[in-house]
């Protein structure tokens, strides 16, 4: 049983490595790979019998034909893999069984692309080769030379050969598929495509990134550390691999592990775990390797962000604004700490780009708590049916409109779906705030008592919201509490509750400060709007069109009627420590939320980006910063951390 058990692994793990080192085309997630390669490896290990056809024979697989063949200096060897911090401790364990060693590590960025090795004679370029079976490669050496970041010329005049990963910035690769008519599925097959293409014309459009992390061979110099590897390799003019740490045990590698979990996704290239190898390169001559990896390593993996699973269906959600959105109904499966049964597609244009079809296997990526996202195709289906747009509207049958990429449904005062993301939108804490409003109770009082508009909720009564279920005495003051003081609102929070297509948080504040009263808002042409910094013609011609509409002037009038008391601003303080600069925030704050603390520093003048750039001019740095906080100090950015940002917004109130 198990050995029939064993031929089936070593079928199905070889027709995977098929397509994902040869084809560039895998049809299953990595983490579902692993999970097959670790059975097979834990059935060899029970029986002592391995299969002459198994791929734990080799690292990798055989090279494409039409590249040609190049043998590696040394053996490229690929890591040992853990996805716990016991399995961290047993290789700890095994290690110092067969050698006394200082317990010191380096940690790494585990990248996500794919492992080339360049060869310098004389200090001048001569070779690029992939991994391939980790002893003969594929040379790509006329596509790695277009890489911006690996040098031509290098001050060492020995023959060395660097190992490294090439990698797409996620920057770029979100660029690129903005323009291309099939988008690219990830930033590892988007890597691995361009080195593996024929034309280094294309390669070169790829715009990918070498980043180097060993040397694989040197003549004339001995290395006593990693350290020493990574500041030969910065000398020479590549971009290196972070020391993200020297670790010394467990309780400090889980310590780090932990920290990156949090800010991957802030990372502008794609990583799937740490790596951790030895410091000390005499210790790692004397723990040496095994049949597959080096003893002295061992890579770390996140939980899986990525997945393949099958396409059921494909549902249409009706917006707030009558956009349609079609959502992938999944075969339900476990994807970073979660189940996952749906995902989004954005529109019908995406749908066709990702060539995705009912009953077919699909890549699906989550980050964090974001909706997870159909990423691509992985294998089409003998049955799969091709997926069509809906014409008229799932929720009210009103016909459709197309408008650019995305379908609509004008009936905005009579499609159920619309008026409930309206009013859910319209209570959320960042535009009205009125807490005790869920979906539901908004659901009952559209289906009991027609609450359809904004205004109408400033109407409700006790008698009203006694009829809903689950409404007793308590729970109705709570309610009309929070309805009365969600009148007193800022002026860009209303504008955020009016639910203008594409007027997010950050837009609405930027129109608070550009037009500090309604009038002066209603009456903005779409010269004057797309006039304004951050505001194209699109966004602008939905501010002109929502003002241009009886039912929404009418909405907001009552509203004014009803009580609603808008805080318009005052003028923007200029005098202060803040103003004029671009500011990032990042890790966590004990004195405000993000929120909070953004709309403070908006309002003494500053501008508060998301990410780290050489325009940057401060960062606030709270608990646990990540890569935003490192990224700031290699560019020399300005500092502060809580207390001295408490300090400065002090001076203020006194000045």
């Amino acid at each position: 049983m198990k050995i029939e058990r064993m031929k089936q692994l070593v079928e199905l793990i070889n027709k995977y490595n098929y397509e994902y080192y040869i084809l560039d085309k895998p049809t299953v997630a990595d983490i579902e790979y692993d999970r097959l390669l670790y059975e097979l490896f834990s059935l060899e290990r029970e029986t002592g019998i391995v299969l002459d056809n198994s791929p734990t024979h080799k690292v990798g697989s055989e090279p494409i034909s039409k590249f040609s063949k190049v043998t590696h200096n040394n053996r490229l060897y690929s890591l040992e893999k853990s996805q716990s911090i016991q399995e961290i401790q047993d290789w700890i364990t095994r290690n110092e069984r067969l050698s006394s060693f200082t317990p010191e590590y380096t940690c790494e960025y585990k990248f996500d692309g794919l492992t080339i090795v360049i060869t310098y004679k004389d200090g001048k370029y001569i070779q690029a080769v992939t991994r391939g079976n980790g002893i003969i490669g594929e040379d790509v050496t006329e596509q790695v030379r277009t890489f911006k970041s690996v040098p031509l010329t290098i001050n060492y005049k020995g023959d060395v050969t660097v190992h490294g990963e090439a990698i797409i910035r996620l920057s770029v690769l979100d660029k690129l598929n903005k323009e291309l008519d099939i988008p690219l599925k990830n930033a590892r097959n988007a890597a691995a495509g361009a080195v593996r293409n024929l034309d280094p014309k294309v390669t070169a459009s790829r715009k990918l990134d070498f980043m180097a992390y060993d040397v694989n061979h040197i003549e004339g110099k001995v290395f006593n550390t990693q350290m020493e590897v990574n500041k030969f390799l910065h000398d020479n003019g590549f971009k290196v691999a972070e020391i993200l740490g020297l670790v010394h045990d467990t309780n400090e590698m889980e310590h780090i592990i932990d920290k990156i979990n949090k800010t991957k996704s802030s990372l502008d290239f794609l990583i799937d775990g740490l790596v951790f190898k030895l410091n000390d390169m005499r210790h790692r001559d004397d723990l040496g390797y095994t049949d597959r990896f080096p003893r002295w390593a061992i890579a770390y993996k996140f939980e899986a962000e990525e997945i393949s699973t099958t396409l059921n269906d494909v549902v249409w959600q009706v917006g707030r604004t009558g956009k349609l959105t079609p959502i992938a109904l999944l075969e339900p499966v476990e994807l970073a700490g979660a189940t996952v049964s749906r995902a989004t597609l954005n529109n019908y244009n995406d749908i066709l780009k990702k060539e995705v079809s009912i009953n077919s296997r699909i890549f699906v990526r989550r980050s964090n708590e974001v909706i997870p996202e159909v990423i691509g195709l992985a294998e089409k289906a003998d049955d799969s049916v091709d997926i069509v747009p809906p014409t008229i509207c799932p929720s009210c049958a009103h016909r459709l409109i197309e408008v650019g990429a995305n379908l609509f449904c004008t009936n905005h005062s009579g499609c159920y779906e619309q008026i409930i993301e309206r009013l859910t939108h319209f209570v959320t804490r960042d535009a009205m705030n009125i807490d005790g409003l869920s979906v539901q109770t908004l659901k009952q009082l559209y289906e009991i008592h027609h609450i359809a508009y904004p205004y109408q909720l400033y109407t409700l009564t006790g008698e009203q919201l006694s009829t809903l279920e689950g409404f007793k005495d308590k729970k109705i003051n709570n309610l009309l509490n929070s309805i009365e003081q969600s009148k007193q609102v800022e002026w860009s929070n209303f504008i955020f509750a009016l639910g203008i297509l594409n007027i997010g948080k950050k837009t609405a504040y930027i129109l608070s400060k550009k037009y500090p009263s309604l009038k002066l808002l209603k009456n903005a042409t779409l010269e004057d709007l797309t006039a304004i910094n951050d505001i194209g013609e699109v966004v602008a011609s939905n501010i002109v069109e929502y003002f241009e509409d009886e039912d929404n002037l009418e909405n907001i009038s009552k509203m004014l009627e009803l009580g609603v008391n808008i805080k318009f601003p005052t003028e923007i303080s200029t005098n202060n420590y803040f103003s004029g600069k671009k500011i990032v925030l990042t890790g966590g704050l004990e004195s405000f939320g993000r929120s909070e603390l953004t709309k403070i520093l908006l309002n003494l003048g500053a501008d508060v980006t998301s990410s780290v750039s050489k325009n940057t001019n401060l960062v606030i740095a709270g608990k646990d910063a990540g890569s935003k906080l490192d990224k700031a100090k290699s560019l020399n950015i300005e500092v502060i951390d809580e207390q001295r940002l408490l300090e400065l917004l002090e001076n203020n109130k006194q000045n």
